[in-house]
């Protein structure tokens, strides 16, 4: 059975800095050329897609993709040896409030015009609150 856990969320003030991490099972070494993405959920808004790292399709393998909203102050990278992906999110202020979940696919469609497409695989969320 496959699955993705979240951790690292929690509380920090503006301008600080947090790691998130997301630990995949289940997948075996497949894991590796599975497309990765990071959402989040802010109270009473919809998901939405942050940022992704392509692999799966040779054309795009490498690519990583991010909303205008954390573009330039999140990371999204990968470590397939420990099978574990991360956000690294710098500058965080009190719009980056949400529930942030990681997400993998084996043959995702990369997110185009602001629209993030639908993919296999989702962690339950890990918590993360800036205070002003």
């Amino acid at each position: 059975q496959v699955q993705l856990v979240e951790s690292g969320g929690g509380l920090v003030e503006t301008g600080g800095s947090l790691t998130l991490s997301c630990a995949a099972s289940g997948f075996g070494d497949a894991f590796a050329e599975y497309d990765k993405c990071w959402f989040r959920q802010a109270p009473g808004q919809e998901r939405e897609g942050i940022a992704c790292l392509s692999v799966s399709d040779p054309k795009w393998r490498g690519n990583t993709y991010y909303s205008e909203s954390v573009q330039g102050r999140f990371t999204i990278s990968t470590d397939n040896v420990r099978n574990t992906f991360y956000l690294r999110m710098v500058n965080l202020g009190p719009q980056d409030t949400a529930v942030y979940y990681c997400a993998a696919d084996p043959d995702f469609r990369p997110p185009s015009n602001g629209v993030w497409y639908h993919m296999d695989h989702w962690g339950i969320g890990t918590l993360v609150t800036v205070s002003s």
